[in-house]
């Protein structure tokens, strides 16, 4: 061995090291460039209808009954004005049934104080399992409320026992600490009345409410929060909603539909056992459990997201709770990942498979392992001299620069079709926002989502904490 050439080795091994690290940047940035495209070419063919007026005439009669499922733990600083909400919305028949998941705090209280619930009997199939229902409130005032108190299960389990006891044909999965629009249901059934045999769920849009001004459980006017994190999220939420999802939905391979805002076929969902325990990803799980069941039954159907419904939702505003959220997200979507990694590249599954698992692969299992890697090792060898600076400047062109162009893209988009910020200051400030988040929250975020893959290795369960504020009003 004593001719091996060491210097040479350490140079070879540090350019595979690089051109692995710039090579899938590459090929996640060529990913959100084709998803940009979509998602420009869905706005344009299908533009949002702006009237509520106009839906309900063309929708109204047509619309099936839907039940809203809220589950609730711990949730009693927001519940009142989530409910209350979720009692105001705009549509022809409708139940809101919330879950009290076995809550430590005054949840159940608040809910029985305040809209004044008594015990009632009511049957329900235990079709899909879930922990023992302790007790079922309603209001004969308010006909359209349902509390339903249970032990302690989770969110899923909670959800499970709300598709059990409702009765209507589709449902909508909400978080007890999100406000709808009040048309939001009207324009979420919209593509189940248009393709009525055919579609299987349709995922709304999930916007931040913070700093907004809140009234009546109603958002009234949207305003940019002053806290750095909340307006970092608000870009990410445009580009996860409106560029991704929505281009996902275009190629029929979305494999997740928010949680904080999804509708649902009741009686596909109970086919495929309802909701997953054991995961903290339940809603990508369930998304994936329905396309595995209609392909393998061979039968047409739809998975839709359409971006004008919306439902808000309070953004942590500290790095210790954004981080708990990032890790259990991602350790999400790799629990799902890996619990169905026979659809990966299986033709069985067609372009689910392909494309949807492809993606998944590429973004959410390599990406923020590859990326830190680079982080780490493409400065360092670069210092020690093992790379030429060619890779360094590649490295940063493809962390910086395109992370910039895709998230400003995106905003154009929103302004272009959507227009939810009126003010231009409001946009000017997402745009600065948009440039900074790829120095220092993106590398910060990457470290958290690879501790979610840690968290992962480890068969680490639950949620953690997550404190709400409650939602506030702008000042």
């Amino acid at each position: 061995m004593s001719g091996f050439d060491w210097q040479s080795a350490a140079v070879a091994s540090a350019t595979v090291i690089a051109w692995i690290v710039i090579g899938t940047g590459l090929l996640q940035i060529l990913l959100y460039l084709i998803q940009l495209v979509f998602a420009g070419i869905s706005l344009a063919q299908r533009p949002p209808i702006v009237r509520s007026s106009l839906l309900w005439q063309r929708y109204a009669n047509r619309a099936p009954p839907i039940a809203v499922l809220a589950p609730a733990f711990n949730e009693e600083v927001t519940i009142v004005e989530s409910v209350t909400s979720l009692l105001a919305l705009h549509y022809p028949e409708f139940e809101v049934v919330v879950i009290n998941d076995g809550s430590k705090d005054g949840t159940l209280q608040r809910l029985i104080d305040h809209f004044d619930v008594h015990p009632i009997d009511r049957y329900y199939d235990r079709t899909v399992g879930h922990q023992p229902i302790r007790g079922l409130y309603a209001n004969p005032r308010l006909p359209r409320l349902l509390v339903v108190d249970k032990e302690n299960g989770g969110k899923s389990d909670a959800l499970n026992a709300g598709i059990n006891v409702a009765r209507a044909p589709l449902f909508c999965s909400i978080d007890a600490d999100s406000l709808l629009e009040s048309d939001a249901l009207l324009r979420a059934v919209r593509p189940f009345v248009e393709e009525p045999d055919r579609m299987v769920a349709v995922g709304g849009t999930i916007r931040l409410a913070n700093g907004s001004r809140i009234e009546g459980g109603r958002v009234r006017e949207v305003c940019l929060p002053r806290n750095f994190l909340a307006l970092v999220q608000i870009v990410e939420y445009l580009r996860a909603f409106l560029m991704a999802r929505l281009a996902l939905s275009r190629l029929q391979v979305l494999t997740v539909i928010s949680g904080a805002f999804g509708l649902f076929r009741r009686r596909l969902v109970l086919e495929v056992g309802g909701y997953s325990h054991g995961t903290v990803g339940e809603d990508m799980e369930l998304v994936v459990k329905l396309h595995r069941h209609m392909r393998e039954l061979k039968r047409p159907y739809r998975i839709d997201f359409i971006p004008e419904p919306v439902c808000w939702t309070e953004a942590p505003e500290d790095l210790t709770i954004l981080g708990r959220q990032r890790a259990r997200w991602q350790r999400g979507s790799l629990e799902t990942f890996v619990k169905h990694r026979d659809m990966l590249f299986n033709p069985k599954f067609g372009r689910i498979g392909f494309l949807g698992f492809g993606q998944v692969l590429v973004v959410d299992v390599m990406g923020p392992i590859i990326e830190v890697v680079g982080y780490v090792l493409i400065p360092l060898l670069w210092a020690v001299g093992l790379l030429a600076v060619d890779y360094l400047l590649a490295f940063l062109a493809v962390t910086f620069t395109f992370g910039i162009f895709i998230s400003v893209a995106t905003l154009i988009l929103e302004e272009v079709e959507l227009r939810r910020f009126p003010k231009a200051r409001d946009l000017a400030i997402l745009t600065f926002v948009a440039v900074a988040e790829n120095f220092g929250y993106r590398q910060i975020s990457n470290f958290w989502r690879l501790r979610g893959v840690w968290q992962f290795l480890r068969k680490q369960q639950g949620w953690g904490t997550m404190t709400r504020k409650g939602f506030q009003s702008a000042s």
